[in-house]
């Protein structure tokens, strides 16, 4: 499978009109049509459902799609990895970060390092720690931040000295607005939104008491929930200001860290060599 006939077979799947992804491709139409027939061919499976005017993918098509894009993408950074210049590295560093106070202290060091090497280009996937493993596994992601505890067996890493707070994020008029501090008691019966499993320990005996409204992986779309009186957030104090709304740290103090990740013995690109010893020198 060529890079460039995926790159149709994507348009297409976009468009699904073969006309009019010719015109926008600057090719023929028989020959954006060979070229489909001819993938069909190579893989054995029928990738489109052809109606008069347009075209929709088949379920082998669906799962292509999703194949292509990996594709294509690791095809690109790859070329953007090897076209640099011998004094001044070039290409992509490609971060997934989940939410915490450290991308603070990384884009730090990101702007320090692009001064130095201009030409370098950053990009950030923001997920979570399930979603970053899979694509450092799968290539598409060159580093990880994520959030401990995490099973960090199989990376490098460098372990970022910020810490984060744990608390909950109340509407204003709450009676735990008012508190300096919560404890798991003053949480018994309140309706809570859960973002992570190891507040077990936290909770104690408690745990088995609790009333959980919903989970959330986002801290913004937990907001829009507590705001709307759903129940209250267990999250990180990541210092944003949400109208309405109130930081309350927990008690007794729960605090968690942050790697940034890579796989182990992989070779580095230029750029994510240097990047990784700019963070180790400056940390």
């Amino acid at each position: 499978m060529e890079p460039r006939v995926l790159k149709y077979f994507l348009m297409v799947a976009r468009e699904e009109n073969i006309t009019k992804t010719a015109q926008l491709l600057h090719v023929t139409q028989p020959t954006l049509s060979r070229q489909l027939m001819q993938l069909e061919e190579e893989l054995g499976v029928q990738l489109f459902h052809r109606g008069k005017h347009n075209v929709t993918l088949t379920e082998d098509g669906m799962l292509l799609r999703r194949r292509a894009q990996e594709l294509v993408s690791l095809s690109e950074k790859a070329k953007m990895e090897l076209q640099h210049k011998e004094e001044m590295p070039t290409g992509e560093i490609a971060i997934g970060c989940g939410e915490t106070k450290s991308m603070a202290a990384l884009s730090e060091k990101m702007v320090s390092f692009r001064q130095k090497y201009p030409l370098v280009q950053f990009s950030i996937y923001s997920a979570i720690a399930d979603d970053i493993k899979e694509r450092l596994e799968k290539g598409l992601l060159d580093m990880g931040l994520l959030v401990e505890p995490v099973d960090i067996s199989k990376y490098e890493f460098i372990r970022l000295p910020l810490k984060e707070q744990w608390g909950v994020l109340v509407r204003a008029d709450s009676q735990l607005a008012e508190k300096e501090f919560v404890t798991p008691e003053d949480l018994r019966g309140v309706p809570l939104l859960m973002v992570r499993r190891e507040l077990v320990n936290w909770f104690g005996d408690s745990f088995d008491q609790l009333e959980i409204a919903a989970t959330y992986n986002l801290i913004v779309n937990a907001a829009f929930m507590v705001e709307q009186g759903l129940g209250v957030a267990l999250c990180f104090d990541l210092g944003a200001v949400f109208e309405n709304l109130r930081f309350v740290p927990l008690a007794p103090r729960m605090e968690t860290g942050s790697v940034l990740v890579w796989k182990k013995n992989q070779t580095l690109s230029a750029a994510n060599a240097l990047f990784i010893q700019h963070i180790r020198n400056t940390i």
